[in-house]
């Protein structure tokens, strides 16, 4: 066997729009193509790729993170992201990697699932 790349994740969403609004709205991810399995759930594409499946009509686990601490995404636009993450009320962790000096925004989506998006660290630096 070899791995050949990521493929996706999978969140559980209690409220599917919200969900959608979030992934669409603030991240900018795509819906696209999804078979139909027999229960509600949207999957979400960056250009051709599916990169997230959310699932939804499921119990919630409580707390609704698990095992797997965070999906990350590499991203454009540091300041840009910054102001639609304060204008939508997102609260975030701003830091920058030790060692590439990435510029890394951490956060939760509104199931309570953690979001990183990456930066490269020649993107301009935030206003203090």
């Amino acid at each position: 066997m070899k791995l050949t790349g990521m493929n996706h994740f999978t969140i559980l969403a209690r409220d599917i729009d919200e969900t959608r609004r979030f992934y669409t709205d603030i991240l900018g991810l795509k819906e696209g193509y999804r078979p139909d399995m027999g229960f509600p759930g949207i999957w979400f594409y960056v250009g051709e790729q599916w990169v997230l499946h959310v699932v939804a009509g499921r119990k919630m686990p409580s707390p609704p993170a698990g095992v797997i601490d965070h999906m990350a995404f590499s991203a454009t636009g540091l300041p840009e992201t910054l102001a639609k993450l304060k204008a939508n009320g997102i609260d975030y962790r701003l830091s920058r990697q030790v060692g590439t000096r990435v510029w890394q925004i951490f956060f939760d989506d509104p199931n309570g699932a953690k979001v990183e998006l990456d930066f490269d660290p020649e993107e301009i630096a935030p206003a203090a």
